[in-house]
């Protein structure tokens, strides 16, 4: 059976829900591994599928917990590698130690490279991952990838909606392209926060760039770590008269009480995807899931068939 033929589709602990549901939509069953830990807590790996001469795609995010997570993928990799497996595909829905992308000053590290060598020379050969933290990450591997885009996924939502008066909104300057894309989509106007760091970890939305009194607003983000930006701009943008505020975002890292500072904001909805596996059983009802397996299979489909993906990167 020739590698065409065999594609399979496994997954870390992190990312076992989303794989499911990824292998569905290809019409196939999720692979069958067992990952269990040693007791000094070392990871046992025993992947119980044939994987030779096969094209491997494994699924896991690098997400809380970060190391156990980035390890298991590496792991995972180097099994692949070791049984023969012909191609391997790091699926990384959320790629994690991406902050540090340059040394913004003395003595620290860049450890979105380090990651991307970790992979690389742990046998991956090819990365497949979604709303990079930085996209010249891209830069930081020596193999092929493929860089998608949630926003098919969430402007799709937001367009079955139909708010009136809508103006997308960057919580920062930074965000400002990704927001531009949300906003042609969805042919509203643009509006910035324009924020001023207090100290260290802390920041103060100070500036509203665009006129958004009487208008329903969405704040976009790539990711919503501490929830500290996103709370302050929307009472930032209530305070100079918006009406309704959404806010939407791709990977929901949600650290700490993130949920409760956002809960407490001024927001009538918050809208992620399952990048990063959310808590349902704590699910607030203000907070909406949106699955991108579709996405990804479809990406994980046309790589297998080595077929252009470029469409997907909007």
């Amino acid at each position: 059976m020739t590698r065409r033929e065999r594609l399979q589709v496994f997954s870390g602990n992190a990312s076992h829900d989303l794989a499911s549901k990824i292998c569905e939509h290809l019409g196939i069953s999720l692979g069958n591994l067992e990952l269990q830990r040693f007791p000094d807590g070392e990871i046992d790996l025993k992947v119980k599928d044939d994987v030779r001469g096969s094209d491997i795609f494994v699924i896991q995010s690098t997400c809380p917990p970060v190391n156990e997570n980035l390890m298991e993928l590496l792991i995972l990799i180097d099994c692949f590698k070791r049984a023969s497996a012909e191609q391997i595909t790091a699926v990384i829905p959320y790629f994690g130690y991406a902050r540090q992308d340059r040394k913004s000053e003395g003595r620290v590290p860049i450890t979105a490279k380090l990651v991307a060598n970790l992979i690389t020379k742990a046998g991956a050969d090819r990365v497949l991952t979604i709303d990079l933290h930085a996209t010249q990450i891209q830069g930081f591997f020596d193999i092929t990838v493929d860089h998608l885009f949630a926003n098919p996924v969430l402007i799709d939502y937001f367009q079955q909606l139909k708010i009136p008066n809508l103006v997308v909104v960057s919580p920062d300057v930074g965000g400002v392209k990704v927001v531009r894309a949300y906003a042609k989509k969805l042919s509203a106007p643009l509006a910035i926060v324009d924020k001023r760091r207090s100290g260290p970890r802390e920041t103060e939305a100070v500036h509203i760039i665009g006129d958004i009194k009487g208008k329903n607003i969405i704040i976009v983000d790539d990711m919503i770590s501490t929830g500290g930006t996103i709370a302050q701009a929307a009472r930032a943008l209530q305070a100079r008269g918006a009406r309704d505020i959404y806010v939407c975002a791709t990977h929901p890292v949600l650290c700490g009480d993130a949920v409760e500072k956002l809960e407490k904001a001024p927001i009538k909805e918050m809208v992620v995807t399952d990048t990063i596996p959310f808590n349902h059983k704590n699910n607030k009802k203000f907070i909406k899931v949106l699955s991108i397996s579709k996405l990804l299979s479809e990406a994980i489909r046309r790589i297998h068939n080595s077929e252009s993906v470029s469409s997907l990167f909007t």
